[in-house]
């Protein structure tokens, strides 16, 4: 049976596996998709060795950059940010290639678009991880000036948690969470950042998908900002995932 699956640790927040079940039995399509929680990606040889009909993989935290010493071929957009969530798996008389894709860009892009104004032009990214690299890409695409926010990797175009003052705040109307802060099962858990700041024209975005409504964006709605999760996101990537794996 023609198998898909995904790789990251821990996987019990995991949207995929359902997400791609429902539309094989949807579309009545004989294939499956299978978590493979791996808490080394040593261990990725493995599992595409001892799994002869995998034709495709989603990578979620922490391996989206960890990955890419796996693979033998980039796309342009991987290449560009470093980092990966989709490899397709090419099986020939050769071997086994691997081909490293980012569907997250497109996926961040086309959620975000319907919600912009025309003032938001700036964006405040939080995390600096492998989503993040995706969501900046995505921002440059769009034209949208951007500023990292870390807890650690302050510097160029990079502040600290400590620096989000009055001003920083309303000169950046988008606020994007990339990290995994507030993620079930930890829902308690969010960004520290000024809410009380926070205005009418301020848009939070938040790739956390469970639960719907983080304390993130709950704390902006209370502000009267613009919020959205990233259900969307993950459906709109996990089809462009799909398209790659059976492209001919």
């Amino acid at each position: 049976m023609r198998t898909y699956g995904l790789i990251g640790y821990p996987l019990g927040h995991s949207f995929s596996r359902k997400f791609f079940t429902e539309k094989f039995l949807r579309e009545n399509l004989q294939e499956q998709y299978l978590n493979f929680e791996l808490d080394d990606i040593a261990l990725l040889p493995g599992i595409i060795g001892a799994h002869p009909e995998l034709a495709g993989l989603n990578v979620t935290i922490p391996y989206k950059e960890k990955v890419l010493p796996y693979l033998g071929r980039l796309d342009p957009v991987s290449t560009a940010i470093g980092a990966v969530n989709t490899i397709r798996i090419i099986r020939n008389q050769e071997g086994i290639l691997l081909e490293g894709y980012n569907s997250d860009v497109y996926g961040f892009s086309e959620s975000l678009k319907p919600l912009l104004k025309t003032f938001h032009r700036k964006a405040l990214v939080l995390g600096t991880g492998g989503a993040s690299k995706a969501v900046t890409f995505a921002l440059d695409r769009l034209g949208i000036e951007w500023l990292q926010v870390s807890r650690n990797n302050i510097g160029m175009k990079c502040i600290s948690y400590d620096d989000l003052d009055l001003q920083t705040i309303r000169q950046h109307p988008i606020i994007i969470n990339t990290t995994p802060l507030g993620t079930f099962p930890d829902t308690g858990t969010y960004p520290l950042i000024p809410y009380n700041i926070i205005t009418q024209e301020h848009l939070l975005y938040d790739l956390v998908y469970n639960p719907a409504e983080s304390l993130f964006l709950k704390y902006g709605k209370e502000q009267g900002a613009a919020i959205k999760n990233g259900y969307e996101m993950l459906e709109l990537q996990a089809l462009m995932s799909y398209d790659i794996w059976n492209e001919t």
